[in-house]
Parts: structure tokens; sequence; C-alpha cells
């Protein structure tokens, strides 16, 4: 019977255990679970090994073996953040930094709060060879005038894909990924067609599937997480994560003690927080 053995992250592993729910499941030690298919059997070990039994076990962990290789994957943070900037990072993982990585248990920067982010990505930083760009919020707001939301993205994963290749010696890995929020035809179509780089692989979720993916995710939210700190500092108030009641009430008071002017210094202006600050603050 082939045999092939993978370590997964822990995410890998719940995205595995939900496929299986299809198959007959056992509890055996020393493992979350084991699946029995009709051709084979998944194991997945609390270890984080994975050993896959027989055909159609095999199918299955393909989807995980390009995990496995070197790559370079992108992602970005504060999109949906009404105050702070936009990051995106693009990070490039070598075959053999893939065991330190996952000791670290990499997974969704979503799943991981703030307070791991702060402790994990400075390990993945001194590992890995990467690049951040971060588009602060005055410049954010003069370009937003001529380009939509994903447009800005796109040329900012572009950007920080060009400064990677630099510092790699002019050469990317085969497998690039970019965790897709718009169709590759409209990703170009908003470089106007000067691609540059153009062997792009774009998945949604890419995070749960490439460890590329996931430390991009990490730095650029620490990165993130330090320019609103660097907010917070600068204007003596704590600015809030976010865009939803609680922004408006703070924002209220930012521009009662700062003026409205002063708002597009440090928040995306086009939300509609900003038209729900203006009418709390001069009511019809």
């Amino acid at each position: 019977m082939k045999l092939k053995t993978l370590t997964l992250t822990p995410t890998q592993i719940d995205t595995l255990h939900h496929q299986m729910q299809a198959y007959p499941l056992r509890q055996i030690d020393h493992a979350h679970f084991q699946a029995k298919l009709d051709h084979g059997t998944i194991t997945a070990y609390k270890s984080g090994k994975v050993v896959f039994a027989g055909d159609d076990a095999l199918l299955y962990a393909q989807q995980f073996e390009k995990a496995e290789i070197s790559q370079a994957g992108s992602d970005e943070v504060g999109t949906g953040d009404y105050f702070g900037p936009v990051v995106v990072c693009a990070a490039y993982v070598e075959e053999k930094q893939l065991a330190a990585l996952k000791e670290l248990n990499i997974m969704d920067s979503k799943q991981i709060s703030d307070a791991q982010i702060k402790v994990i990505a400075p390990k993945i930083m001194k590992l890995l060879t990467y690049s951040v760009l971060i588009l602060d919020n005055e410049k954010y707001n003069e370009v937003h005038k001529k380009l939509n939301m994903n447009a800005i993205k796109a040329q900012l994963h572009q950007k920080a894909y060009q400064h990677l290749r630099e510092k790699l010696g002019g050469k990317l890995p085969d497998l690039v990924i970019v965790d897709e929020f718009t169709p590759a035809s409209n990703y170009y179509k908003y470089l106007n067609d000067d691609y540059g780089i153009n062997h792009i692989t774009f998945e949604t979720k890419a995070e749960d599937k490439y460890i590329s993916v996931a430390c991009a995710a990490i730095i650029a939210r620490y990165t993130f997480l330090q320019a609103l700190t660097q907010l917070s500092e600068h204007y003596e108030i704590n600015f809030p994560k976010g865009a939803g009641a609680q922004v408006d009430q703070f924002g209220i008071r930012f521009v009662n003690k700062y003026s409205l002017k002063e708002l597009n210094r440090v928040a995306k202006v086009h939300f509609k927080n900003t038209q729900r600050i203006k009418e709390s603050i001069n009511p019809k």
C-alpha cells in the first residue's frame, strides 16, 4: 500500500478533519482521528504528522503537498479597519525553514490574538525574507479618489512581490500565492496589464493552505498593530480596530478634540463611519 507522510498545521488538520466527516472515524492513541476510506486510511497525529495510506488517501494528500515546497505568499491587513493604514506583506519560505515555522504553530492570523501575534511575528521575521508595504491613511485617501480598494490592493501586492524579488536576487520561486480578493483577470487589469510577475496562483482561504501566506498575514497584522500603537501614542488616545459602532463613538471624540480635517490623517474617510460621525457632530 502506498504511503505518504506530511506535517500539517493545526488549521490544515482541522480542514482535513472536516473533509473526513463523510467517512467512519475512530479514535486511536496519540491521534486526533483516523478516517477509514474506501481504499485507504488517513491518520492525523497530535504531533502534526499525518499519514495518508492507500490510493484514496493520497488524493486528499495532494491539496497539502504544495505547502511543503519553497514558496512566496502575500496577504493584506487593515482594509476593513476605519482607523490605521493598509498593510501588505509578501514572504518567502524555503523548504528548509518549514520545520522551524511549524514549531510556532502558525495558522490563520484571524484565529490568533493580538497578544500572540506580537510574540510570533518577530520570530517569523527573523527567519524569513519578506517585504512589507504600508499605505498610510492620508496617502490612502488621496489614492482612493482614483482607485477602488481592490485596485489598491492589487498594486500593493504586486509591488511587495517586486521588492521581495529584489531581496531574493532577482528571482521568485515557482510557487507564488496571493490570498485571492479578486479574480486573476481583474487583478492584472488593475495593473494596467503591466504584469511584471505573472506566475501567481490565486486561491481563497490561502492562509489555511500555504504557510507562506499565513506568515505574510501575521507579519502584516503585526505591522498594522504597530502602526495603530504609533497613532495612539502620537494623539495620546487609544485607537480602536474595526468599523463598528464603537469606532463611530471614538471618531466623534477624536473630531471634537482634533478637528474633522485631522480625521483624514488617521482614517479611511470613504467608509460610512465618516458620514455617521459628521451627522453626530452636526445634527440636522
